[in-house]
């Protein structure tokens, strides 16, 4: 499935001690499973996380982490874990082989497409800078 990490940043000036006084972190990974075809995460999926957010009181998924305990964690890590993932308990209830096999096989299209859009837009730029050299390009 697709995993990813939304971070929330507030933009303030350098100061001599640090703005960050904890860390709000919402567990929408574990025991949950999307994948880009048969199970597409929708907006009334992320209702929970919207309504903890608001609230900023801790649930099953929602937590806080003070500067203080981020400090402590190994080489200060954010890679922070409380619920049990019961696929790694479970493994009787996993999806069938012909399922995992094809949320492999739709995981790597979509990378292949990504790759793509990326080589053809770097080919593109590449293309831009031979046919008008010593002009300025934004980047």
């Amino acid at each position: 499935g697709v995993k990813a990490n939304v971070l929330f940043f507030d933009s303030k000036p350098a100061a001599e001690t640090p703005w960050t006084r904890e860390l709000w972190i919402y567990d929408f990974r574990t025991n949950e499973h999307f994948t880009l075809k048969q199970n597409p995460l929708r907006r009334e999926h992320l209702q929970e996380f919207v309504d903890a957010f608001a609230a900023r009181e801790e649930t099953e998924r929602f937590r806080r982490f003070t500067y203080g305990e981020l400090l402590a964690r190994d080489k200060v890590s954010l890679d922070i874990a409380w619920l049990r993932d019961d696929s790694l308990e479970d493994l009787e209830n996993l999806p069938p082989p012909e399922v995992i096999a094809q949320e492999i096989v739709e995981d790597l299209e979509a990378a292949l497409a990504e790759f793509s859009a990326i080589a053809a837009s770097l080919s593109a730029g590449s293309r831009d800078a031979q046919a008008h050299p010593g002009e300025a390009r934004e980047t």
